[in-house]
């Protein structure tokens, strides 16, 4: 990939001074350049996750992947990976080509309003051109994975309807949602650890929601299944609109729109050994993984760590403990962090280092976590204290990417 034939050298030279800017202003100018979104496009609510908005999560990735560009505009290969990742959300949420200078003329709208005379003409021209060069990139990435998409068979783009014929609850906070497309038509083949989004008109909210939910089974051809946390208070914490709606409004014979699975948090088919870490509800892509694993590594050895509050919330326990039991190669440890009947689990109180070195018989795996960010932030420092190849370890976040360290 080719930019510095399209950006001149003074541009290029002018977007990485403004590089230590960003790391001083880059949240506030992101925070504005979504106020400013909402109002002149009040449509785009119907796609922005509004949640991520309030709690500043997406400002702060925002900023994130702009300082990322910056710093590397001569060479923007350097971002492809993050690029892929993003294009994977921008994919499942159907964000199209018309949509990039939409966004584009905000973003330099905003950093004018935050940095005032800073903002000079240069500095806008150049950010202008060099906005436009990674507008592109994305939206030739996103055209591909359209492309891919709908070429699978029973793939598609864009939502299509999808019927709940049945509904399990898992625990007392957790809930399996099985989906089969209206149409009785083919659905495709998905990498273990991937997402759909779901879209939903929920009454009182002026605005479609969507939300990203890892698919919590193997691949079979047959149906989705998604297992949905239920995030209690509405007013004081946003996550829980969609999914107290799933929970307490969705049954079996209703119908949510659903987009075809996405993300590249998957499965490898390396020989070494794999942990699987899970924290609370971060356990619906690893279960995945963990049931395709044994079908198509029969022979891979396998570490599956669960960690919750407590027995009542522990969700897909049974699923994960048949594969258990069918698979003399897999074995599966709970912690809990407090525990009614110490029986009922290997460990009570937290993951840390010293216990996963008294458990796993080697760091030479590769080891995948997914769960909430302080569970996510402990499991990397432990990985790290442990020397673990930083190419053997694997996360994902729910909702936009964090920081760990």
């Amino acid at each position: 990939m080719e930019t510095t034939t399209v950006l001149d050298k003074q541009t290029i030279e002018t977007v990485k001074v403004t590089v230590p800017v960003l790391a001083e202003h880059g949240q506030a100018i992101t925070s504005r350049f979504y106020q400013l979104l909402f109002i002149n496009n009040p449509e785009l609510k119907n796609i922005f996750n509004q949640t991520n908005q309030k709690k500043g999560k997406q400002s702060q990735a925002l900023a994130n992947a702009i300082y990322a560009a910056a710093a590397n505009i001569d060479q923007l290969e350097n971002i492809l990976p993050v690029v892929h990742q993003i294009a994977h959300k921008h994919r499942s949420l159907n964000i199209r080509p018309e949509h990039y200078p939409i966004i584009g003329e905000n973003l330099l709208k905003a950093m004018q309003d935050v940095l005032k005379e800073a903002a000079t003409e240069e500095i806008i021209a150049a950010w202008a051109k060099a906005y436009n060069v990674i507008a592109d990139i994305f939206i030739e990435v996103e055209k591909d994975m359209y492309q891919e998409t709908d070429m699978k068979p029973g793939g598609w783009t864009g939502y299509r309807d999808f019927n709940v014929f049945q509904k399990v609850k898992e625990s007392d906070v957790i809930t399996s949602f099985y989906l089969k497309p209206t149409d009785n038509g083919p659905i495709p083949a998905y990498d273990a650890g991937q997402y759909v989004t779901i879209k939903v008109n929920i009454p009182g909210v002026s605005y479609t929601c969507q939300r990203q939910y890892s698919l919590s089974s193997k691949p079979n051809g047959e149906f989705f299944k998604i297992s949905v946390k239920k995030e209690e208070g509405l007013i004081n914490n946003p996550d829980g609109v969609v999914s107290t709606y799933l929970h307490d409004s969705v049954q079996e014979g209703n119908t949510i729109a659903l987009s075809a699975p996405a993300g590249d948090f998957v499965l490898n088919n390396e020989k070494k050994p794999l942990v699987l870490m899970s924290g609370g509800v971060g356990l619906t892509p690893l279960t995945s993984m963990l049931e395709t694993v044994v079908d198509q590594q029969p022979t891979r050895e396998v570490y599956y760590i669960h960690a919750a509050q407590n027995e009542k919330v522990h969700g897909l326990r049974e699923a994960v403990k048949q594969v258990s039991d069918k698979n003399d190669n897999v074995h599966t440890f709970v912690v809990y962090e407090k525990s009614e009947d110490q029986h009922n689990c290997d460990k009570v109180g937290f993951v840390d280092l010293p216990w996963l070195q008294s458990v796993l018989p080697t760091k030479n795996a590769s080891f995948y976590f997914c769960g909430p960010e302080p569970f996510m932030r402990a499991m990397n420092n432990a990985l790290k204290e442990w020397n673990v190849a930083e190419d053997d370890i694997y996360y994902e976040f729910f909702g936009p990417k964090g920081d760990l360290s």
